[in-house]
């Protein structure tokens, strides 16, 4: 990465220490979890070689965007690493792993490998919720928060983050999806391949996730704006699903997309009408 290249960012909130762009990089597309088809996950994981993940990842930072979201497992640990040492200055945000045995040494080594901050993953919460034992995530939040960094509680379910908000866990910040895809158990995709099977995107989900959002003390990101792609079939209702996502939540909320290289730049296009809905969000204060 040329480190000459400047980045005009984005608008930014602040999660603990950090400042991240309302716009952040998701990372579902680089490791294969379409939430479409096990046909999609193979086209994204052919397509996603190391160097077009690290081209996806400098391109991101030209178009202003500080922060990439994805999971902590070894093959993002290393794409990361490799941002780093290419001169990358993205900053990392990460969902745990939950097909691994050991969360607290998943959290640990995350931690070593750079990470900004460290979130509970959502279906590992929503499954605790389900069993009645939820409470026991809030080790996870301590033990990340013992690392020296920002420390998150992921969810599809809006009553949990009611919970968490209720309970005044010492999270810094939620990450909630706008669909919720746990209404029962659910296996992690990376372990069970009929995972997607249970997904549902019903309309009015996102108005039950944005108002939980609404009302939270911490900033949320918000994950699954776009229904996995179910609502990206033209430009225009991107941008019109992106207006609704921010106007729908608090100024210091923030929106995780994930995008796919493939066939045209999304993270050109997706960065241009986030910058354009909130510099018009501004003018209109």
């Amino acid at each position: 990465m040329n480190e000459a290249v400047k980045c005009d960012l984005l608008p930014t909130t602040r999660i603990g220490p950090l400042e991240v762009t309302r716009l952040i990089c998701g990372g579902n597309p680089f490791s294969g979890f379409s939430h479409v088809s096990e046909e999609l996950d193979w086209e994204m994981l052919r397509y996603y070689t190391m160097p077009r993940l690290q081209e996806t990842l400098d391109e991101c930072w030209r178009n202003g965007i500080n922060t990439v979201v994805s999971r902590g497992d070894r093959h993002q640990m290393r794409t990361y690493l490799e941002h780093r040492e290419r001169g990358g200055k993205l900053q990392w945000i990460v969902q745990t792993a939950p097909e691994l045995a050991d969360l607290r040494a998943n959290i640990a080594q995350i931690a070593r490998f750079g990470a900004a901050a460290i979130y509970n993953q959502g279906s590992y919460t929503d499954n605790l919720w389900h069993k009645g034992r939820v409470d026991e995530a809030l080790d996870l939040v301590k033990f990340i928060h013992d690392q020296g960094l920002a420390a998150g509680v992921g969810s599809h379910i809006p009553q949990v983050i009611e919970y968490v908000e209720e309970k005044a866990w010492e999270a810094d910040f939620y990450v909630c999806s706008f669909y919720n895809l746990a209404r029962g158990y659910k296996s992690a995709p990376a372990v069970d391949r009929d995972a997607y099977a249970k997904d549902r995107f019903p309309p009015g989900d996102p108005d039950l996730m944005t108002a939980v959002m609404r009302k939270a003390s911490k900033p949320c990101l918000g994950i699954k704006v776009l229904a996995a792609s179910r609502k990206c079939s033209t430009p225009e209702e991107v941008k019109a699903t992106f207006k609704y996502a921010f106007g729908s939540t608090k100024p210091n909320d923030a929106i995780i997309v994930g995008v796919f290289q493939k066939y045209r730049n999304q993270v050109a296009e997706d960065a241009a009408f986030v910058r354009e809905i909130l510099a018009r969000t501004a003018a209109a204060r």
